[in-house]
């Protein structure tokens, strides 16, 4: 009897299970068999992503070596640059390379600007100067504008120049002078340019001096043209080149009865070896006959007759005569010395007798 009783409530709890078994049972087969109410899927929101920030590494700050400096003790072109960086050094030879260069033309001053006129290869010479060993002076290459620089010289140039008057030929006593002539004056260009080209190559900015020239005067009809005077006091006999003697001769002049006409006159015929013929018209020539060349003839080997009739300058036999007024009116001269007078005037040479 006591079994039987512990039996009921197991099975009362049996019973129970498999009817809650059931329950669940017939809703699921209701939940899957049912077509005409689907119940909504439920709405699940996710929550928002957040991505964290990298995070952040500072880099250590590096900074550069500075650049090294250029050796103390070197120069470029005379300036200093030890110890200046490259753009500095290269700064400062362009400044120097820039300053006006004055030049002085009799006083006048003309200032230059030598960048107009050249150019200066400044980063060249500093990059030779960086690996120069002190003590150095860097040539700095200077290019020169040529044409540029000649035509400043010729414009300059034309400023000074001055051209001289010519002036005629007068006598005052024996002597031969110039009347009329005004000097003139010249600045040679090419000179003018060769002296600044040297001043820029060398980066030298001392001022460059040069002179205009004195260009003398001519002579109307030449400055060469031979003249030739006869002192008849001094018996000498003088050539000249214009109013320039060129060299002087003792000669014989006409005696007091038969004197040597003063005044100006032109040779007008030159002959080697002449014959000698005797004046007709002097008393002193009555009975003489005619010399050939040879040492026996009064005009010797040359004669210059002039446009005073009668009257020439000539050798003689008679050398003993020189010095003296001893002639019948013409020059006598030595015989060597009248053959290089013969080949040193033309017909037309003037010959003045004082």
């Amino acid at each position: 009897m006591k079994r039987v009783l512990l039996a009921v409530p197991f099975l009362l709890g049996f019973a129970a299970a498999a009817a809650v078994a059931g329950l669940l049972s017939a809703g699921v087969v209701a939940g899957t068999t049912s077509s005409t109410t689907t119940a909504p899927a439920p709405v699940t929101t996710a929550p928002p992503v957040t991505t964290a920030p990298p995070a952040t590494t500072t880099a250590p700050v590096v900074t550069p070596p500075a650049p090294a400096a250029l050796a103390h003790g070197v120069s470029i072109a005379g300036v200093r640059v030890g110890g200046l960086q490259r753009t500095e050094a290269e700064q400062a030879v362009e400044a120097a390379f820039a300053r006006p260069l004055h030049v002085v033309v009799d006083g006048k001053t003309y200032k230059l600007d030598p960048r107009a006129y050249a150019t200066a290869y400044t980063a060249t010479a500093v990059a030779r100067a960086r690996v120069a060993t002190p003590p150095t002076n860097v040539q700095l290459v200077v290019s020169v504008h040529g044409a540029a620089l000649r035509g400043w010289a010729d414009r300059v140039a034309k400023q000074f120049l001055r051209k001289p008057v010519n002036g005629s030929l007068s006598f005052r006593g024996a002597k031969p002078v110039v009347k009329g002539s005004v000097p003139g004056r010249r600045l040679d260009a090419a000179a003018l340019a060769a002296k600044v080209v040297s001043a820029l190559v060398r980066n030298s900015r001392l001022p460059v001096h040069v002179h205009t020239r004195l260009v003398p005067a001519r002579l109307t009809g030449g400055a060469n043209v031979p003249l030739i005077v006869v002192d008849r006091e001094h018996n000498r006999l003088v050539l000249y080149r214009g109013a320039t003697p060129v060299r002087t001769f003792p000669v014989a002049t006409g005696q007091a009865i038969y004197p040597t006409p003063a005044g100006t006159f032109h040779i007008v015929v030159k002959q080697r070896d002449p014959w000698w013929y005797p004046p007709t018209y002097d008393s002193w020539a009555k009975g003489l006959k005619p010399v050939p060349p040879g040492p026996d003839n009064p005009l010797g080997t040359r004669w210059m007759g002039l446009s005073a009739p009668g009257v020439g300058i000539h050798g003689t036999d008679e050398p003993t005569s020189i010095g003296y007024s001893e002639s019948h009116g013409c020059i006598r001269m030595q015989v060597p010395d009248a053959e290089w007078l013969f080949d040193h005037v033309a017909v037309g040479t003037t010959v003045h007798i004082v």
